[in-house]
């Protein structure tokens, strides 16, 4: 953590915000972010809670690591296809209580950093972004009623308040290698509410008590806005999926990070899963996933009613990791099998940290009926130890 706090430090001081470091600066370890020991003052997530919203929409300053999180598969009136993935991390410094007098305006407890992507795949294109400020002045923050999350001009922000906050409205903008722009403007929109991941929305990483998160999902947005590439807007619309997780040290101390899958079906059915992976190579028994019906009824899944085979790897140029890039997935208990395929096999975002995080096809049967569909697909810790 103290590296993380470092790099976070030297990207923001006498700036308001600042692109991601040197290529010459080795990337920060996500698992070490996630799995480090906290400061003084911050609250472990050790069992259920009530989650209750508007207000946890919004950010939890007595955990220390947070964030919002969007993905996209988006469909452009001429056919193109895009997939775009937007987060916002809260990461705390400095623990409660947090309504004492700061000796500048630009004091904070909290650096923020915001991580933008764009999958375009008729143009085998992906790039990524990458943004940090300090909770101050208003540069970055986040809260519940009305929803709104945001790091400068990148933002997601709800127009409804109350428990129902929909449509959300969703920018970010960025130059590319070439200085040309790349922005989005999204609105999204949900018709069911949010769903809790785990037990009641308690979710456990690990067998140490800490070593876990609240975690709730939108997975049925539907989304319509545009996408800039250039001098090209296309007018878009398709389907995503929403994710919020706070914790302090998520991960227990034996794991190497996470293989996580975020699948919608054409029938309306949607599948969420996450493997753990130990730093000796096997996968932790913390496996866990949720299946959603197409008529939205939730059935929360236990590591041992998943199984998932890796069918092929694709190995960075860039970096020199290899990643998985093809899979098989099982879920017996629903009678699914499917197929999870890389729309582009380079989607490795090469900032601060360094994971792979892309847009994926989905194809099988479900009861024995064929289904096909797309997701999102997270990986991380590859290269980092066990995973490489």
């Amino acid at each position: 953590m103290k590296r993380l706090i470092g790099l976070l430090l030297l990207a923001v001081v006498g700036c308001p915000s600042a692109s991601a470091p040197e290529a010459e600066e080795a990337p920060t370890s996500v698992v070490s972010i996630l799995g480090s020991d906290p400061p003084a003052g911050y609250e472990r997530v050790t069992g259920v809670r009530p989650i209750h919203f508007p207000p946890d929409h919004g950010p939890h300053p007595r955990q220390q690591i947070e964030w919002w999180y969007t993905t996209a598969n988006l469909d452009g009136e001429d056919g193109r296809r895009f997939g775009i993935e937007v987060t916002f991390f809260r990461f705390g410094l400095d623990a409660l209580p947090r309504d004492e007098e700061r000796e500048s305006a630009w004091a904070t407890r909290d650096l923020h950093m915001a991580h933008f992507a764009v999958t375009d795949v008729r143009g085998e294109s992906f790039q990524a972004h990458e943004r940090f400020s300090r909770g101050a002045l208003g540069l970055a923050g986040a809260q519940g009623d009305p929803w709104r999350v945001w790091n400068e001009s990148w933002s997601l922000e709800g127009t409804g308040g109350g428990e129902r906050p929909f449509p959300l409205l969703l920018r970010a903008d960025a130059l590319d290698d070439a200085g040309r722009p790349c922005s989005l403007d999204l609105t999204l929109s949900s018709d069911r509410g949010p769903v809790l991941q785990g037990d009641r929305g308690f979710s456990r990483k690990g067998p140490e008590e800490g070593a876990a998160s609240h975690y709730y999902s939108y997975p049925d947005l539907r989304i319509s806005g545009s996408i800039t590439l250039g001098a090209q807007s296309h007018s878009v619309t398709g389907t995503g999926w929403f994710d919020h997780e706070w914790s302090t040290s998520v991960l227990g101390e034996t794991l190497d990070g996470w293989d996580w899958f975020a699948l919608q079906f054409g029938d309306g059915s949607r599948l969420m899963v996450y493997e753990l992976r130990r730093t000796d190579g096997g996968i932790a028994p913390y496996a866990a996933g949720t299946w959603i019906d197409p008529q939205g009824t939730v059935r929360p899944l236990r590591a041992e009613q998943l199984r998932t085979e890796v069918l092929d790897r694709w190995r960075s140029d860039a970096s020199g990791i290899e990643y998985p890039s093809r899979w098989r997935l099982e879920v017996p208990s629903i009678d699914l099998t499917c197929e999870v395929i890389p729309v582009l096999a380079d989607q490795e975002l090469r900032l601060s940290t360094r994971y792979w995080e892309g847009a994926v096809d989905v194809r099988g049967t479900i009861g024995g009926a064929p289904a096909a569909g797309r997701g999102y697909v997270e990986l991380v810790g590859y290269g980092e130890g066990g995973g490489e």
